[in-house]
């Protein structure tokens, strides 16, 4: 195990891990800093200590990664999942949401968010980027007039480290998109043969996608451009499905499938997975896959335990870049399992499973202390 007292030294290590690239690393490796960084964390976090303690599973009886206790995503609604004292709390991340108290909290600071850009840039950078990288449209308000989004700070990331691509944001605050400025960009882009990546959340996309039905407008984007699509819907447009969403990105922009990514995070992690890679052949079903320091799993709601190959269940990722807070967390996701990747499945309805919910039950009870395991 890689022995860590303090957060500069977990830091320090998964920033070397990181950058070794994006091969994969020993397994032992891998397992060595996890346990690691779950010690530390154990250490300077009494409510996930809480829950560790309830389910018998402490860096004394650890001895592999996978035994880690994870951290439901709907804890950090209710708790500060952090290492961090609340003087060093320079950055909060918000889940999407209509109020503050049904929002995760993921905290940061200078350390621990230099991490975070450090996975975001090396995997986006491998998956999202390509000899024909353009000009890049951001469906997304710009970073700082949503400071909380951990989306729109991943974009300002990207946005800075291709300085040299012309590039819009094109929300406001309340991410509504000019929508005649973005038509606008998007054809100059066409009348100067310059390829254009769009990123932007599913309805942002159908948002700027009706516009253009209604207003009979269609554009051929030069070859090589490119979309990335990520996130839900969350009531802010209409909902359709991935095909359909993709199909119109083609008929409407002129991109062609293959060069329609998906990316999957959220603001408890600090890594993303993509659904394929620019240039290579992503036969179906598009599987996605985390860095090397990140691990998914697909749970059993009623044990926890990995399900088969071709099997169903609850997404659960370790992700070494959590540095701050929870390396492994469970999501309310369902996926299937498959030997080189995941398939989403969408939403997990866990008011309907008696293991989901006690599980969550359990966790809960253990963090806050009031019923110690």
């Amino acid at each position: 195990m890689t022995s860590l007292s303090t957060l500069t030294d977990a830091c320090e290590a998964v920033m070397t891990f990181i950058s070794r690239g994006n091969e994969s690393p020993p397994a032992v490796e891998f397992n060595q800093l996890a346990l690691g960084l779950f010690g530390f964390q154990f250490t300077q976090n009494e409510a996930y200590a809480n829950l560790c303690q309830s389910e018998k599973r402490t860096p004394d009886t650890v001895t592999r990664w996978e035994e880690i206790p994870a951290v439901p995503t709907r804890a950090f609604k209710s708790f500060d999942i952090t290492v961090l004292p609340e003087a060093d709390r320079q950055t909060v991340f918000r889940s999407s949401g209509t109020t503050h108290s049904n929002r995760s909290r993921h905290h940061h600071n200078p350390a621990t968010l230099s991490v975070y850009k450090a996975s975001l840039w090396s995997w986006f950078n491998e998956h999202m980027v390509d000899e024909a990288v353009g000009r890049l449209l951001f469906l997304f308000p710009k970073p700082s007039e949503a400071p909380e989004s951990s989306l729109c700070q991943m974009m300002g990331a990207v946005a800075k480290h291709l300085a040299k691509r012309e590039h819009f944001f094109a929300a406001d605050a309340l991410w509504r998109i000019d929508r005649q400025a973005t038509i606008d960009f998007l054809h100059d882009a066409t009348t100067q043969n310059e390829p254009a990546t769009v990123l932007g959340t599913a309805f942002s996309f159908v948002h700027l996608l009706d516009f253009m039905e209604a207003e009979n407008v269609e554009l051929r984007l030069p070859a090589g451009s490119a979309a990335m699509e990520t996130g839900g819907y969350k009531g802010r447009s209409r909902e359709v499905t991935k095909p359909e969403l993709h199909r119109a990105i083609v008929e409407r922009l002129g991109i062609l499938p293959e060069r329609i990514l998906c990316e999957y995070g959220m603001c408890e992690l600090s890594s993303q997975a993509y659904d394929g890679k620019l240039g290579q052949a992503n036969p179906a079903p598009r599987l996605f896959r985390f860095p090397p320091w990140a691990r998914a799993c697909v749970v059993s709601p009623e044990t926890l335990d990995e399900v088969a190959p071709g099997q169903a269940g609850l997404l659960e990722i370790t992700d070494l870049a959590n540095v701050g807070s929870a390396l492994c967390v469970l999501t309310e996701d369902l996926a299937k399992r498959h030997e080189d990747g995941f398939e989403l499945l969408g939403r997990a309805k866990l008011a309907e499973s008696r293991g989901c919910s006690l599980m969550n039950l359990n966790h809960a009870r253990a963090i806050t202390g009031l019923f110690p395991g």
